[in-house]
């Protein structure tokens, strides 16, 4: 039988396992072992915490920073993503950590991720119209959330039989042809809706029941969605939510609830197999364990929180397409969130989007929420924008010239200037710098300089 635990006496692979797992250093020569379990679990979480009540803090600081009596309120509309944008950022965000999950901590690349996603979506609005067997239109939103999410496990757990018999480019090629295959068969396929290419949307006598919170129970649910979605009104006696805000953080506590479980299996004894996995799979085997079923359970959890998202994201925005769930380039956007914010760091795929999705709206040539170019539209003057530069090119043409259309250009240079010189990316680096995890290295940084006064 294999050891529960790897230690650094199995070998380089499992010593480098430990790493991302328990934060790569000690705590500066401080011991809190005697500290109750309770303390020193809110003393780790302390970063996740501040992390927490900063997204939580946001719609609130957004509308202040942003309301006409605020000084530089302009510069704020026009620099700060919406809340719909940040809505985007849980939901998807979610979705680059269950790819980060597999790819970042196993090695092996899914190319085909956006399969999990797209069975996510399509089963939520699926149920929703009552096309799936033994399911009724009224099944509650949770109900189908968390069978969307089975049923993308055992699809992980079918295509990982095959998969993982091969490594490497094969592997990637393999579930990239399989999200091809549903990108295909579902934009082709009638019974979906009537243009299947082009997507199919929740009926109107179906849009009620996007609840999240505790099913059958009234009290306890809050309804997701752009349009559909609850309100509150005199919480606390003083705050009032609207229908975004609301999606906004009904969303965030199934993200954080997924982020968390994530976690935990990372740092378990199954976690540190899935990181020796990654740095020398052949010295793991060696040593008894079997690769082939922890890369499948890996997959599979992978595989069940990809669909979550993929649920999420239908259930707030009630449709779905080929497009914006089982394409190619969907995957692509989790690789990009994953480089940015650092491979095998879990929560910098979340942060990865969030500055992803910053700078495609900062660059965005829409007027709605914010970019650089209407900004520049309404604040540079037209005697200015009318300035000649060189032969005939005014100052407006250079302006249209290079900002407008182009965010996806700039967005490439800014991805290629990470893999270059920021190879780590944003969690990574940080984690670099402070010498392991920021969950560990930052309170027992902060205790020791409070020792030290």
């Amino acid at each position: 039988m294999p050891p529960d635990e790897v230690t650094p006496a199995d070998g380089d692979a499992a010593a480098t396992a430990e790493t991302p797992a328990d934060g790569g250093g000690d705590d500066g020569g401080l011991s809190f072992d005697d500290d109750p379990w309770y303390r020193r679990y809110l003393r780790e979480s302390s970063v996740h915490l501040v992390v927490i009540l900063l997204f939580a803090a946001y719609p609130g600081v957004y509308a202040v920073l942003t309301h006409p009596s605020t000084p530089g309120n302009v510069e704020m509309v026009y620099l700060l993503p919406q809340v719909e944008t940040m809505i985007v950022v849980l939901y998807f965000g979610l979705f680059a950590m269950s790819f980060d999950f597999i790819s970042g901590y196993t090695g092996y690349l899914s190319f085909g991720h956006a399969a999990f996603f797209g069975v996510g979506a399509y089963f939520v609005v699926l149920t929703a119209n009552g096309k799936v067997p033994l399911l009724a239109s009224g099944t509650p939103f949770m109900i189908s959330l968390l069978v969307a999410g089975v049923l993308a496990a055992v699809l992980a757990l079918l295509i990982g039989s095959v998969s993982f018999r091969l490594s490497g480019v094969y592997f990637a090629m393999i579930t990239l042809g399989v999200a091809q295959v549903l990108y295909v068969l579902f934009s082709n396929w009638g019974y979906v809706g009537e243009n299947p290419r082009d997507g199919v949307a929740v009926g109107g006598s179906h849009l009620e029941g996007f609840d999240i919170g505790i099913p059958w129970i009234d009290q306890l649910n809050l309804t997701i969605g752009a349009f559909q979605g609850d309100t509150v009104q005199g919480l606390l006696g003083f705050l009032n939510f609207s229908t975004v805000e609301v999606s906004y953080y009904m969303l965030g506590v199934i993200v954080v609830l997924s982020y968390f479980t994530m976690q935990r299996i990372v740092h378990s004894p199954f976690g540190r197999v899935m990181i020796a996995i990654r740095e020398n799979e052949e010295r793991a085997r060696a040593i008894g364990y079997d690769v082939f079923r922890y890369k499948m359970g890996a997959f599979a959890i992978s595989g069940f929180f990809g669909a979550v998202a993929g649920a999420l994201f239908a259930g707030y925005s009630r449709s779905v397409s080929p497009d914006g769930s089982f394409y190619f380039l969907v995957s692509g956007d989790a690789l990009l969130a994953a480089i940015i914010g650092g491979f095998g760091t879990l929560g910098g795929a979340l942060f990865g989007h969030l500055f992803h999705e910053f700078l495609r709206e900062f660059l965005s040539k829409e007027g709605s929420g914010g970019g650089l170019l209407p900004y520049l539209r309404d604040v540079l003057s037209d005697s200015l924008l009318s300035t000649e530069l060189y032969n005939g090119f005014t100052v407006g043409e250079f302006v249209e010239t290079f900002l407008n259309g182009h965010a996806a250009l700039y967005i490439g240079i800014v991805f290629v200037l990470f893999v270059l010189y920021v190879p780590n990316g944003i969690v990574g680096t940080a984690r670099a710098y402070v010498g392991g995890t920021l969950a560990k290295q930052v309170p027992a940084r902060f205790r020791r300089g409070g020792g030290d006064g």
